[in-house]
């Protein structure tokens, strides 16, 4: 899944695609270098409270449809690839389906009332990304007994609600939600037991692209950060995850096709 951030403000290419010219060629040379997806997003969700400061500031629906639209409409008039669209507010995610939008990723798991019926009525897939608290200050206070375990059981009941409200079941694809509301521990223990989360039985997504958890590790800023990336998308791909969000297809999808062919090796021996 190739991120293509329409923002001025997201933490590692906020401004770099706000041309649509500029965005929609950038997808298409994603979707060119491997990507079977893209996650188009006109709202930075960058957390507060921690790293980034007061984090990212709320966009009314209609500036986030003004940056949106002009991109989403030329790509879905260039590739027949799935759109995914990066949004928490159901009057966004409404008009980006009637537009051609394939599905919803929504960071807040249905918070807006309209979402989940929506989501329902156009039978779309939509991921549930789970997080604590508000995006302005969920990098404080952060509390977590058994952060994989609290994770899964609280996805797990995001899921249950999303089909209470008509949702089916194969529509739902859950994210852990790295970096929103987590110390860079806890996103590190995430990973390591992603098995439990896809022990649930529905697809897992994992967007650990460039995060501020891998300078944690090794100091670098986030274009600094592919290395460690690939490390975090290749345990990911290994313990089950179904779908990987980054921003560095190419690199990611030749790490992989030759991590596949050393296992497929092993085995054929």
């Amino acid at each position: 899944m190739g991120i293509l951030n329409v923002t001025p403000d997201s933490f590692s290419d906020g401004g770099l695609w706000l041309d649509p010219r500029a965005a929609v060629e950038h997808g298409l040379a994603m979707l060119a270098a491997g990507a079977d997806l893209l996650d188009l997003g006109a709202e930075s969700t960058r957390p507060g409270g921690g790293v980034y400061g007061p984090g990212a500031e709320e966009v009314p629906a209609a500036r986030e449809l003004e940056r949106l639209l002009p991109v989403l409409r030329q790509l879905r008039a260039a590739t027949d690839a799935p759109l995914s669209v990066d949004t928490r507010k159901a009057e966004v995610a409404e008009i980006a389906l009637s537009e051609g939008a394939d599905l919803i990723n929504d960071v807040s798991a249905l918070e807006d009332p309209g979402m989940a019926a929506l989501v329902a009525r156009r039978g779309c897939p939509v991921i549930l990304m789970h997080s604590r608290g508000e995006l302005a200050t969920m990098q404080r206070g952060i509390g977590f007994a058994d952060p994989a375990a609290e994770v899964a059981a609280e996805l797990a009941e995001a899921a249950a609600r999303a089909m209470a409200a008509g949702i089916a079941r194969e529509a739902i694809i859950l994210d852990p939600g790295i970096g929103f509301g987590k110390t860079a521990e806890h996103n590190l223990d995430l990973l390591r037991r992603l098995d439990e989360l896809v022990g649930l039985g529905y697809p897992v997504v994992v967007g650990a692209s460039r995060k501020s958890f891998l300078a944690a590790v090794v100091d670098a800023p986030p274009a600094g950060r592919l290395a460690g990336s690939l490390a975090a998308a290749a345990w990911a791909a290994h313990h089950g995850a179904a779908l990987l969000r980054v921003h560095d297809v190419a690199e990611t999808r030749q790490f992989l096709a030759v991590w596949g062919a050393i296992e497929r090796a092993g085995a054929a021996a």
